[in-house]
């Protein structure tokens, strides 16, 4: 199902929605012919990743080129958002929600001939909740009390408490299942169960997957072989799919180019929805950003939907806390700071700024959107008196200097990680944000019994993050694939980090 909503603003827009008709014209099912097996697919993506290994390192770079095509989990996100089953064939909840037994899959191995069972299961589980740990999330595991394994296909989970989104977490990248023993190689020479093996990854150009013959998904996979080319330039990904170097780009980073292609008969656009939310990320812990009333003043200096008309050329969701249209329990907290530059210029002089002050946003060199929403942005906030310096930094050194050394007061970039709202209950996280509030929100939407506390409780996490002015909440990231003609069953939305190859087939 396509999603886009385009707000109040109708200047220039009609083209754009016009666009959106021939769009979902395009991604229509195309008929019941049956998948035809072979042939090469070359996606691009805008990132390299740092590494391969998706429960070392929380980049959804990783997760884009190895989830469900190299890696798996016990269970899986489907193309329509469920939660379905991966390496688990079935599983069981108890009543009170705290035991799961999961029934695993029979004859499966790695792609190195290793076998799976639950003993890997439980060891990759306990690697992820140790104390030494190098999962990004491990908070998504340490609710785990005990773990047994009956027999080899059996595996019983009991947890401390009540946790809403543990399956979640289970069908994310942090949880994909990895050989028993060394970690290491999987960093750089990755070993999974899933329906491609890895084959060669080109520093600063590719990686390569070839159909994995052992595996377990029947009929699947229908390619021989797929390749993630990585072009950061968005005039280099149009020229490389026209001149068919490439067959898709994973998601363009030119939106301004969706509606010219979607009339080229040669390509077809998918304007799907996302988990993502694009965020100002903001150090909580940085002067003078420390002052919730500064936060406050920013969020009625910025205008979320000129911010997606101008960035991303109307294709977007503005949104008003840290969570996506498309998950459930949202909430539409747009109207909680409605732009307005008086209220901002008063909020400043109130926090003790009345002649506003200079700050510097870092802006990721490889995201196009950010830098373009980071411009458009510090053009809002100067005319309330927020002087910024905009600085330009490499992937690389984002990841050290803002994601893990926190050396920044702002800066523009995209989560995409679905349910990811805990990250705030982290006062360690990269935003330094640090609210008991939040935290017995969030533990009490966890421990929710039924379908109406958990909506409230995610309700309330997002009206307290809102609040408080964290982050600036901008807008759901749309999915913008754009692909040649013959690429057949592509994912239309992504509702989770993935760009899933196993259900793809190309058509002649």
């Amino acid at each position: 199902m396509m999603h886009a909503r385009f707000g109040r603003r109708k200047r220039g827009f009609i083209a754009v929605m016009l666009g959106l008709f021939l769009l979902m014209a395009v991604a229509l099912p195309a008929g019941a012919m049956a998948p035809l097996k072979g042939g090469h697919l070359t996606v691009c993506q805008s990132a390299e990743p740092p590494g391969l290994d998706p429960t070392a390192n929380t980049a959804a770079a990783i997760d884009r080129v190895v989830y469900a095509n190299l890696f798996e989990g016990l269970v899986k996100v489907d193309r329509s958002g469920k939660l379905v089953p991966g390496l688990a064939s079935r599983w069981e909840v108890s009543e009170a929600g705290r035991r799961y037994r999961f029934d695993l899959r029979k004859g499966v191995s790695f792609h190195d001939g290793r076998p799976f069972d639950a003993s890997v299961a439980r060891w990759n589980l306990e690697q992820a909740m140790g104390a030494d740990t190098i999962n990004p999330h491990p908070e998504y595991f340490r609710g785990i009390a005990t773990m047994e394994t009956p027999d080899p296909y059996t595996l019983i989970i009991d947890l401390k408490d009540t946790d809403a989104l543990f399956l979640t977490h289970l069908a994310e990248g942090d949880a994909v299942m990895l050989p028993k023993g060394d970690r290491a190689p999987a960093k750089t020479d990755p070993v999974g169960t899933g329906p491609f093996r890895f084959v060669k990854w080109v520093r600063g150009d590719r990686v390569e997957l070839v159909r994995f013959d052992g595996y377990w998904g029947g009929e699947r996979p229908y390619l021989d072989r797929v390749t993630f080319k990585f072009i950061g330039d968005a005039a280099a990904q149009l020229a490389a799919l026209k001149s068919g170097q490439i067959d898709v780009i994973g998601s363009i980073a030119a939106p301004e180019s969706a509606f010219s292609l979607s009339k080229d008969k040669r390509f077809k656009v998918f304007a799907g929805t996302t988990t993502g939310e694009v965020i100002l990320s903001t150090n909580n812990k940085a002067a003078p950003f420390d002052n919730k009333l500064v936060r406050q003043a920013m969020a009625h200096a910025i205008d979320r939907q000129v911010v997606v008309d101008l960035v991303m050329f109307g294709y977007g969701t503005p949104i008003g806390s840290h969570w996506s249209p498309a998950t459930p329990y949202y909430q539409d907290l747009t109207g909680m700071f409605p732009y307005d530059p008086e209220r901002a210029r008063e909020l400043l002089k109130t926090a003790g700024y009345p002649d506003g002050f200079a700050a510097t946003i870092k802006l990721p060199a490889i995201y196009s959107y950010s830098r373009r929403a980071g411009e458009v942005i510090a053009d809002m906030l100067a005319k309330v008196g927020i002087r910024l310096d905009i600085e330009i930094i490499e992937w690389g050194q984002w990841i050290e200097r803002i994601y893990k050394k926190k050396e920044y007061q702002l800066t523009m970039i995209g989560h995409v990680e679905a349910w990811d709202i805990g990250i705030y209950a982290n006062p360690d996280y990269y935003f330094q944000y640090d609210s008991e509030e939040f935290r017995t929100a969030y533990a009490k939407a966890l421990s929710a019994p039924d379908e109406a506390s958990k909506a409230k409780w995610f309700g309330e996490c997002q009206r307290i993050i809102a609040a408080d002015a964290v982050n600036g909440f901008m807008f759901s990231a749309p999915s913008l694939a754009v692909m040649k003609a013959g690429v057949m069953n592509w994912w239309p939305d992504y509702p989770t980090v993935a760009l899933d190859c196993s259900e793809v087939w190309l058509k002649p």
